[in-house]
């Protein structure tokens, strides 16, 4: 029986010995923390504006939101809005720092799903969103009549059927409330 006590504590003190470290090292951990870092604008360069169509996006924030991240990064670009509804980009950069080839190629690299089309350099970004030729919608009904103002009671309007709360001139009318020109005040 003192045999077996003996050998029980050795084993005990041995394994407090053995499992007690004394390192004074602590652990070191790495971690890497995302910086945001402010961009300069060249006041001098020279921007222009280019808009272009991203087929394969699925959804507004894993998709939209992180092509226009990436492509606000990029060194050069001055603003860029990814619209997922109407799947278009809209950028703003600087012609000596970015080209329509790199905007392409941001898009790219993001994920091999989007695929860029209608790539065009515009003096102003789209606001409107363009129907396609075979639309059926109110809005795109009477492409060719031109619309007369509310309560214009011109000859053209009295005659044209009434849309989205507008009268709607003959396609050959040429009085001043059919015509895209505004009136001066």
């Amino acid at each position: 029986m003192k045999a077996i006590k003996h050998i029980v504590t050795l084993a005990l003190i041995a394994t407090f010995i053995f499992s007690c470290k004394n390192e004074k090292n602590p652990e070191v951990k790495t971690v890497e923390v995302e910086t945001e870092v402010v961009k300069k604008i060249d006041p001098n360069a020279t921007f222009a504006k280019a808009e272009f169509t991203i087929d394969g996006m699925t959804c507004q924030i894993g998709c939209a939101a992180t092509i226009q991240k990436k492509i606000s990064k990029m060194d050069g670009v001055k603003s860029a809005t990814v619209d997922f509804d109407k799947k278009l980009a809209m950028v703003e950069y600087n012609e000596a720092k970015v080209t329509p080839t790199t905007l392409e190629e941001a898009v790219a690299k993001v994920s091999d799903t989007y695929k860029v089309s209608d790539m065009k350099t515009v003096e102003n970004f789209s606001t409107k969103k363009a129907c396609s030729a075979d639309c059926k919608k109110d809005c795109c009904a009477n492409k060719d009549k031109k619309t007369c103002e509310p309560g214009c009671e011109k000859a053209c309007c009295k005659d044209g059927a009434e849309t989205n709360g507008k009268m709607a001139c003959k396609a050959d009318c040429k009085k001043a409330c059919c015509t895209k020109e505004k009136k001066e005040a």
